[in-house]
């Protein structure tokens, strides 16, 4: 079996897509921000004591997209062409999805995945005051399209 990311001698490398042409690709990934009702019920009256958590989460979910090869180590500098987040208030906490798209040499779905993770994160920062048992949990990618592996969607 022969891994992308090592070389002939075994050690870690980001795989080199130069001669690749770019194309359009796209990623959505999704997560969750368990809450219990006391933190739904203030998202809900806009009653956190730190502000606006969907609008701050929403931003650093897209900062995050844009920042994501300085977290991951093999992960490609890509042009982040367009970033969306969504969050919504549920009755078990907040939903979260992002979705990334580029016209590069390599896909969005570490990008898409970040910006869900840092939403979460930011939500998490945000509403933790009112109650430190929250939850990011359910991470995961939900679709790409584009590139030499085609698309993709989550069976479930």
């Amino acid at each position: 079996m022969s891994f992308t990311h090592l070389d002939d001698r075994g050690q870690a490398r980001m795989v080199d897509v130069t001669a690749k042409q770019p194309t359009i690709r796209s990623a959505t990934a999704s997560g969750t921000v368990r809450c219990g009702p006391a933190v739904v019920r203030a998202l809900r009256d806009g009653a956190v004591p730190k502000g606006d958590v969907l609008a701050v989460a929403r931003i650093a979910g897209i900062a995050a997209a844009k920042k994501t090869p300085e977290l991951l180590p093999l992960a490609h500098v890509i042009g982040v062409h367009g970033a969306a987040v969504d969050l919504a208030v549920t009755d078990d906490g907040v939903s979260i999805t992002a979705t990334v798209r580029t016209a590069d040499r390599t896909g969005v779905e570490m990008e898409a995945l970040t910006a869900v993770a840092v939403a979460g994160l930011a939500v998490v920062d945000m509403v933790k005051g009112l109650d430190k048992s929250v939850v990011l949990a359910d991470v995961r990618l939900e679709r790409k399209t584009g590139g030499k592996s085609g698309d993709w969607v989550r069976a479930e």
